[in-house]
């Protein structure tokens, strides 16, 4: 049993949490931007292959302070952690190390010296554990990563590779779009469920239409892609087998979920079809060019939009000039979910939000402004 971490956005790890407990694992616990959990390789590939919002699955190797001690220079701390972490039961004698991390409130605050440290540390350690001075590295890749907080380092191994918002569907993108993995959350959020009619008047590459099929026909957004450890001698082939395989027969075809989305640009409704095409949904999805000025609410959909800012619209006044069109245009009695970083927001929408959330849109912090008339239905 390995203690296996799963970051994800701030404000998404509730849903991270409830994910984890309908996967059954055990011993979750939730801290800010990531959520923690008990398991092996057969949890490990159940997470890597179903969790909507992690961004990775990252295996815990240690945790110890990197403090300055009497006698000794800034880096032994950092250097003698590292040494005793249990590296050889993951990395063969030929495997690649790669080294990541970040540092944040610590004296160790240049990363590129932590990295030179972290991998010297390493190289040591598995020349101890295979008794030799060579490691010809010609292996499969291995990435260590450490993150020192406020001078204590907790070191990872990664398994996913690539980050899971990557479902593998979205080769192309409009600008600044939302990433999946907080798609995701949002939706889980704004109460997105099997018979739910979704719409988006700014759909742009169709991330919360594709994403709102999929979770709604529960297709695990892993399920057709590949990882990192994958390619390692040390996991067990069978474990990803049982993790794809227990994923398809989840799958619901008979769902009742349609998707609605809008977007004035044609390139943005041509590049949403051709997406949802490459996710399998392209049935559960209709697209309309439209502004969303003549944009018309229907009765029983559930609005989740990322209306235009920032990169996408550098005039605020040109954005809140969008929220005051929106206002004029979804009904009072139509649930929707606004996801944006501008404060005046609600001035602008000119309703007050039944539940606000702080989130993050990359370094962007933003907040989710839900409206709806009665009480959201129980998960």
């Amino acid at each position: 049993m390995f203690r296996i971490c799963c970051p994800c956005h701030f404000g998404l790890e509730s849903v991270l949490k409830f994910e984890l407990v309908r996967l059954g694992v055990p011993d979750i616990t939730a801290s800010d931007g990531r959520v923690t959990f008990s398991g092996g390789w057969d949890e490990i590939a159940a997470a890597n292959v179903c969790l909507t919002v992690a961004e990775r699955v990252l295996i815990e190797l240690g945790s110890f302070s990197v403090r300055s001690q009497r006698g000794k220079t800034a880096f032994d701390p950092l250097f003698e952690g590292v040494l005793a972490a249990p590296l050889e039961d993951f990395i063969g004698r030929d495997d690649a190390v790669i080294v990541k991390g970040s540092s944040l409130n610590s004296v160790l605050s240049s990363v590129p010296a932590c990295q030179k440290i972290v991998k010297k540390a390493a190289v040591t350690r598995l020349q101890r554990a295979y008794h030799t001075q060579i490691l010809p590295e010609t292996g499969e890749p291995h990435t260590i990563q450490f993150q020192i907080r406020n001078d204590n380092c907790t070191l990872y191994l990664d398994t996913s590779g690539m980050p899971l918002y990557k479902r593998g569907w979205r080769q192309q993108s409009v600008i600044a779009p939302i990433r999946e993995t907080l798609a995701a959350g949002i939706l889980d959020l704004s109460h997105v469920r099997s018979d739910t009619q979704l719409c988006d008047p700014f759909c742009g590459s169709g991330t919360f239409l594709i994403e709102g099929a999929r979770r709604a026909m529960r297709i695990a957004p892993g399920l057709h892609r590949k990882y990192l450890c994958e390619r390692w001698q040390q996991t067990p082939p069978e474990a990803f087998r049982k993790a794809r395989t227990a994923a398809t027969e989840q799958i619901n075809h008979q769902a009742a979920f349609h998707a609605f989305g809008f977007d004035k640009d044609p390139e943005a409704v041509a590049l949403t079809m051709e997406n949802a095409r490459k996710a399998g949904v392209a049935d559960r999805i209709t697209v309309m060019q439209r502004d969303i000025r003549d944009f018309e609410a229907v009765a029983g959909q559930n609005i989740v939009c990322n209306p235009p800012y920032g990169e996408r619209m550098l005039d605020v006044e040109q954005a809140r000039e969008i929220y005051r069109t929106m206002r004029k245009v979804i009904p009072q009695d139509i649930p929707c979910s606004i996801i944006t970083p501008d404060t005046e927001f609600e001035k602008c929408f000119d309703r007050k939000a039944r539940k606000r959330r702080k989130l993050y849109n990359g370094m962007m912090q933003c907040q989710l402004y839900q409206y709806w008339q009665d009480a959201p239905r129980d998960k």
